[in-house]
């Protein structure tokens, strides 16, 4: 796997997560397009156990980010349904109550292109001001303590975290 993630995902219909991910109404974006320094994406399944009994630890992380003046404008999370319908997201994300953004990849085409990762799999990346990016941290498994959890995150990406 090279150090990007090279693919494009659909603009949210949702506006709170357009607004979210500071995104324009184009049709299509690539990670570059999100206004962050930091994007934390996780690869998830509807069906995936493991995922299902982190979706908590996963909120807190999401949480932990947005009650943070400065980590709310510098880092984002997003998640990707792998092999996952619309539908599929959606019940995951009411089922969960999610309030992250959530992308469904029912064909794998994103999972073929990022090196069919087992779920859960957390990427963090390091989004440039030119909208280049690179993977900092590629972790499958589980998140287990969401405060350590992002803190590792945060130091890996070397992320000035004063405003």
């Amino acid at each position: 796997m090279d150090k990007t993630l090279d693919f494009t995902l659909p603009s949210p219909t949702n506006e709170t997560h357009r607004i979210y991910l500071g995104l324009l109404n184009d049709n299509r974006f690539s990670l570059g397009q999100i206004k962050a320094e930091i994007v934390i994406i996780e690869i998830f399944s509807m069906y995936c156990p493991i995922c299902q009994r982190e979706a908590d630890n996963v909120n807190t992380m999401f949480n932990l980010i947005q009650n943070s003046p400065v980590l709310k404008q510098k880092v984002k999370l997003l998640g990707i349904g792998s092999g996952n319908s619309t539908f599929e997201v959606d019940f995951f994300k009411n089922r969960y109550s999610i309030e992250f953004p959530l992308f469904s990849d029912p064909d794998f085409s994103i999972h073929k292109k990022i090196g069919e990762v087992r779920t859960p799999h957390f990427f963090g990346v390091k989004i440039e001001a030119n909208g280049e990016h690179t993977i900092f941290y590629s972790q499958s498994g589980e998140v287990s303590d969401p405060e350590k959890f992002l803190k590792t995150l945060l130091t890996d990406s070397g992320l000035k975290q004063q405003p």
